[in-house]
């Protein structure tokens, strides 16, 4: 049985108090701009107004909208436009011309803005029968864009990363120990705070080395999980696409379930699949959270894209970003 334990060094009480209160007005932030996407496409009809959904969510007219612009980068109407039907289906299209291109040249994804950098490993067969026996996991609950998240590590890379709706330490531990029953599972914000901020501050992206992810799963996981790595930040791909990716073309069913087993959410980018309809699917961490990562990645690549274009006709130049091969 997995041994969960305090982390033993001392903590500074004021970094405690400071992450605590950083955790609440982030929560709060999230939920309610989760509510008002949710609440617009409800009535998209309708077309409510910026008073009408600022009232939905508790909020002044003034005070959402300077929220909301602060979080996506865009106004609410315009961040809309990014979660239509019509959308999806024009990104769908665009992907799989993407994917086909650099499949042709044998190259991997092309580098986007915002892409990590990622290298994915797999556990071998026997460390996978041995049940993590010997392996040392801290994790820690933190705040993100998309809401309260467990981020785990090891000294081999990222094990974990999934979304709660409560921050329950029971709770959190629990799952941890059910995916590595023979580990040794501590509970150190500090040691994971570091990968929270280099997975979620999208303008340091290009500084970075590449992050790395410890995995276990049956080889046809793997290589789904490998497939989802090759799209770029911003793109949406479906199941059918995937299943083509990995060689198993009549197997979109079967990418569906590996998919749903992803242990490493937002990095591992299964979030990016929706159906061939455009409409968004399934999530394991909820369809409004699914929805709320797709538009702000929508929103982060249009304005990243107008952004540089800005830069180049001002004469701004920028280095090239680093030779690592992205999401490989």
């Amino acid at each position: 049985m997995a041994k969960v334990r305090k982390h033993q060094n001392s903590i500074d009480l004021d970094y405690m108090i400071s992450m605590q209160n950083a955790s609440v007005y982030a929560s709060e932030d999230y939920h309610r701009i989760a509510r008002a996407i949710a609440f617009m496409r409800q009535h998209h009809l309708n077309q409510p107004n910026l008073a009408t959904v600022a009232q939905h969510i508790g909020l002044s007219e003034y005070h959402f909208q300077r929220l909301f612009t602060q979080w996506a980068g865009i106004s609410p109407k315009r961040f809309l436009q990014y979660l239509t039907v019509e959308y999806a289906k024009s990104k769908i299209t665009e992907t799989k011309s993407l994917l086909d291109l650099t499949l042709d040249v044998r190259l991997s994804s092309p580098g986007r803005l915002h892409d990590l950098f990622v290298n994915l490993e797999a556990m071998s067969p026997g460390e996978f029968k041995a049940g993590a026996a010997g392996l040392q996991i801290r994790y820690g609950i933190h705040e993100t864009p998309f809401g309260t998240s467990l981020i785990a590590t090891t000294a081999r890379g990222i094990c974990n990363l999934y979304f709660l709706e409560t921050t329950d330490e029971q709770t959190a531990a629990q799952r941890l120990r059910l995916a590595w029953k023979n580990a040794e599972i501590i509970r150190d914000e500090q040691a994971t705070q570091s990968l929270r901020d280099r997975i979620f501050n999208s303008e340091t992206l290009s500084e970075q080395k590449p992050l790395t992810l410890l995995v276990k799963g049956t080889n046809f996981q793997i290589q789904v999980w490998r497939a989802l790595l090759k799209l770029p930040f911003g793109a949406i791909a479906t199941y059918q696409t995937i299943a083509q990716m990995v060689a198993r073309p009549t197997a979109a069913r079967a990418v569906g379930n590996a998919i749903g087993n992803n242990p490493i959410g937002y990095l591992i980018p299964c979030h990016r699949v929706i159906r061939e309809s455009g409409e968004l699917g399934g999530y394991g961490w909820g369809l409004e959270r699914k929805t709320v990562m797709l538009g702000w990645e929508a929103s982060r690549t249009i304005c990243g894209t107008t952004l540089a274009g800005i830069e180049r006709s001002n004469g701004v130049n920028h280095p090239p970003q680093t030779t690592s091969v992205p999401n490989t």
